[in-house]
């Protein structure tokens, strides 16, 4: 038997172990149409290259078919939290399902890697966030024609309904039926977190003034050294309800409370965003909202599918229809 830890078994190496053509074991392993092979040969080529160990070369065939059968999602510098981990996996799950495999990158400023849409030669590369015209140029350049989205930051791109935007209303809107009516938006100092805080910033913002009537009453991003004194603030202010950019947010706000006395929720009540586990397990439990992650990540494998295989594209986006889940915090 062929030492294979040394060298990789090839189409030649079966083709001289059975005494056939190195064509005929190339149409049996590539299962090539058209051809009159019996189905006693394909079958003695099939156990042989089992038994020598042979694995295709994928690099050969993608460059045959001009097909890779990856999809490269490009990452933005977020923490791997929840939402989006349950995002990855729902979509790296339809991807699998369907042949292809999901690789993911974070491009870092000042990083020196190669962009592994150079290394990979993926099928389709798509990007939770719109690419800098830099990166568009890039991508195209390595010879990628797909790509999603294909519209340069700054610029409107379809399907920008997966912004999420009724989360921050629905929080706003459950504290204001709780009759709270001074409220404070409580943001993460987490630099990599500035775009997504102050998108949510803004929409919590107006839907204040719109359900509560007034502005918020206190607005900042707090972490665990400044979350005591924050709490301390606001409640000498007269706020009676907090919405959190996230769980997370809410459980720290909530623990600062809970350490100085202050009764959550009949003094202050605070909503967080995402509904992850430490929402269930926290105590008090945290309301919060939620989102369906999991149905973003498949829609996101659809698009990449309808890219690679030019089949027809979804057609409707994800259910991100935010969810309002009531717990012991409000």
């Amino acid at each position: 038997m062929q030492d294979t830890s040394t060298k990789r078994v090839t189409a030649a190496d079966i083709a001289r172990s059975l005494g056939i053509s190195r064509a005929t074991v190339g149409f049996v392993l590539n299962d090539t149409p058209g051809q009159t092979i019996s189905s006693v040969t394909r079958d003695r080529v099939l156990a042989e290259a089992k038994r020598l160990g042979y694995r295709p070369n994928s690099a050969a065939r993608a460059l045959a078919s001009g097909h890779s059968r990856i999809i490269l999602l490009v990452l933005p510098d977020w923490p791997l939290d929840y939402s989006l981990r349950a995002n990855l996996d729902e979509a790296s799950l339809a991807l699998d399902e369907a042949g292809y495999s999901l690789v993911t990158m974070t491009p870092h400023p000042g990083g020196h890697a190669l962009p592994l849409w150079e290394t990979l030669r993926p099928d389709v590369v798509m990007g939770m966030t719109p690419f800098s015209v830099d990166q568009l140029a890039q991508i195209h350049a390595s010879g990628i024609t797909h790509v999603i989205p294909d519209t340069p930051a700054g610029e409107p791109v379809a399907g920008d309904e997966l912004g999420f935007a009724t989360g921050p209303r629905l929080q706003v809107g459950h504290l204001v039926d709780r009759g709270r009516r001074r409220l404070a938006f409580a943001g993460s100092t987490d630099p990599r977190l500035t775009d997504l805080v102050a998108q949510r910033r803004e929409l919590t913002r107006a839907s204040a003034i719109e359900l509560a009537g007034a502005p918020l009453a206190a607005d900042e991003d707090i972490d665990e050294l400044s979350v005591t004194r924050a709490v301390s603030e606001w409640t000498r202010n007269g706020i009676d309800g907090v919405i959190a950019y996230n769980d997370d947010i809410a459980a720290l706000v909530i623990g600062a409370a809970l350490r100085a006395g202050v009764d959550v929720p009949a003094r202050l009540a605070v909503i967080g965003h995402d509904d992850t586990p430490l929402a269930r397990l926290f105590v008090p439990s945290l309301s919060s909202v939620r989102i369906d992650s999991a149905g973003l990540g498949r829609y996101l494998a659809q698009l990449a599918l309808s890219a690679a295989t030019g089949s027809p594209p979804p057609g409707a986006g994800p259910e991100t229809d935010a969810a309002l889940v009531v717990r012991e915090t409000t």
